[in-house]
């Protein structure tokens, strides 16, 4: 009985590890999906679409990631309106 726990408790081990690899992988597409909604939900509040801030922000040359933009858009709006304003 003792081997039949310890084979078990190996399979799970490797289970775990392909898990594991797998939602690393899929980890920074969900993180990335997120932001997107974040951000487009912060300038929407403020009249402009997601694309078009993208599209601005890229236009100003303003270098600031996803990260960034989604965390200004939920924990710092008013730094949010800020940078909207200076891409209309």
């Amino acid at each position: 009985q003792a081997e039949g726990v310890i084979s078990q408790a190996k399979e799970a081990l490797l289970h775990a590890g392909n898990y594991a690899f797998a939602h690393r992988k899929d980890k920074k597409s969900h993180n990335r999906k997120l932001w997107n909604i974040k951000i487009n939900a912060g300038a929407r509040e403020l009249g402009l679409s997601y694309s078009k801030l993208i599209g601005a922000l890229k236009k100003k040359s303003i270098m600031l990631d996803r990260k960034i933009l989604a965390d200004f858009a939920e924990h710092h709006p008013n730094t949010f309106a800020k940078i909207l304003e200076a891409v209309k």
